[in-house]
């Protein structure tokens, strides 16, 4: 069967596309979920397959999640590729350093984005993955906003750490009339506090630094009975904690976070 016949398109055959028509790249931002490998949806999964090129964030030792949560699918890409005697190019790694200071990783992102706009402009496409979902709290999001505005970009959604809690403890985020917000361990007290008081339904994540503060504040606000704990939610290591007097007021995870739900009987 020809490449025309399977619909494959090589590396050169749509470099000399490109030459042709000067058409670009699209940079797509593919969520590969929380963790578990089997939550990778089928279009991130084929979006992976087919990408020329890969680009992830690695920590500084150079391990990345979410290449480990998207392996099934990296590695069907490279028989998907022998099979028609091609190859994928090399991945864009963006090394992200760990600290508070913006700017180092800003300056990540930008050479990231030179790097990306080499291979978009040869016309060949590239696959971010991203943990969790693009735009919820998404890395994607800072490449987003940076090619835009001259680039093709499509998003594959990918299931949230926020729905993946949910479905473990088998509760419903928000129902009917009740109100739900996200906030994150990184905002003042103040803010936290108002969230757990005018809302049915709490999500509090990148809780790790902030546990031994958000105990306080369930205390203080009558909702400790309501919380649940959980850390690396769909992964090997997943850790769940129904009663969060249990938990000892200091550091977690950063994959952490809050669940904090109506009690009772939610139907109506």
């Amino acid at each position: 069967m020809t490449e025309q016949q399977t619909g494959y398109h090589s590396n050169q055959q749509r470099a000399n596309e490109h030459s042709d028509t000067g058409k670009t790249g699209t940079l797509y931002g593919v969520g590969v979920g929380p963790g578990d490998p089997d939550l990778l949806t089928l279009k991130a999964f084929n979006t992976i397959r087919n990408a020329p090129v890969v680009c992830y964030l690695a920590g500084e030792t150079g391990n990345s999640q979410a290449k480990m949560i998207a392996g099934k699918a990296l590695l069907e890409r490279q028989n998907h590729f022998a099979e028609h005697k091609d190859k994928p190019l090399p991945d864009i790694v963006i090394a992200m350093p760990m600290s508070k200071d913006r700017s180092l990783a800003n300056r990540a992102y930008d050479r990231a984005t030179q790097s990306i706009k080499e291979v978009l402009d040869a016309g060949l496409d590239v696959a971010f993955l991203c943990e969790g979902d693009p735009l919820f709290f998404g890395s994607f999001s800072y490449l987003l906003e940076r090619l835009q505005d001259d680039y093709p970009c499509q998003v594959i959604p990918g299931i949230s750490s926020v729905n993946a809690a949910a479905g473990v403890v088998l509760q419903p985020l928000v129902m009917l009339k009740e109100s739900f917000i996200v906030v994150s361990g990184r905002h003042q007290d103040g803010q936290i506090e108002r969230a757990l008081k005018e809302h049915d339904s709490v999500v509090i994540i990148k809780a790790g630094q902030a546990r031994s503060r958000i105990l306080t504040l369930l205390e203080a606000t009558g909702r400790t009975a309501d919380a649940t704990y959980l850390e690396y939610v769909g992964r090997d290591n997943q850790q769940i904690v129904t009663d969060v007097t249990e938990l000892l007021p200091q550091p977690g995870p950063y994959f952490s976070l809050f669940l904090i739900l109506p009690p009772g009987a939610r139907h109506g």
